[in-house]
C-alpha cells in the first residue's frame, strides 16, 4: 500500500492494520521533485520506493481486493489512498498498473466507481475522479458544474 506522508493518512493506515507495510520507505516525507533530483527518471508505479512495498506487491494486493469485491453480494465501498486506488482500477479492468496507473489522475477526496457493463465478465470504470461534492474554503464547489 502507498500512503500519503501526511500524519492523518498514516494514522488512518495504521488504524486499518496496514501501518507496517504502507509507506514510501526511504522516500517517506519527500516530494516527487526531491526524489527526482537524485533519480530523474523515477516513476512510483514502475519503480516503487526503496524500503517500501514494491509495485509488484501492491498489484498482488490489489488483485486480492478485486477478488474479494467480485465475490461479495451487493455493493462494496472502498476507502484508500489515491495511489492504491489507481492500481486497483488498473487491475479491475485487467491492465498492468506499472504502465497505466500513473495515467489515472485523482484529486483529493474524489469519488470513483468500478462496476460492470451488462454482466460480471465485463468490468468497467463507471465514474472517475468526481469532485462535485467537494467545497472549497470560499464555499464554492471545486469540481465540475
Amino acid at each position: 500500500m502507498f500512503t500519503s506522508p501526511l500524519r492523518r493518512a498514516v494514522r488512518t493506515c495504521e488504524l486499518t492494520g496496514f501501518g507496517a507495510i504502507a509507506d514510501y520507505g526511504e522516500y517517506e516525507g519527500l516530494t516527487t521533485a526531491e526524489i527526482r533530483a537524485g533519480r530523474p527518471d523515477w516513476q512510483l508505479f514502475r519503480d516503487g520506493c526503496p524500503g517500501g512495498e514494491s509495485p509488484k506487491k501492491v498489484a498482488a494486493r490489489a488483485d486480492r481486493v478485486v477478488s474479494r469485491v467480485r465475490e461479495a453480494q451487493g455493493d462494496v465501498l472502498l476507502f484508500s489512498s489515491g495511489h492504491f486506488i489507481r492500481v486497483l482500477a488498473a487491475r479491475w479492468i485487467g491492465i498492468q498498473p506499472a504502465v497505466s496507473a500513473r495515467s489515472f489522475m485523482l484529486s483529493t477526496a474524489s469519488l470513483s466507481a468500478l462496476g460492470y457493463e451488462h454482466d460480471l465478465s465485463r468490468p468497467v470504470i463507471r465514474l472517475w475522479n468526481d469532485t462535485r461534492h467537494v467545497i472549497s474554503n470560499g464555499g464554492r464547489r471545486t469540481g465540475p458544474k
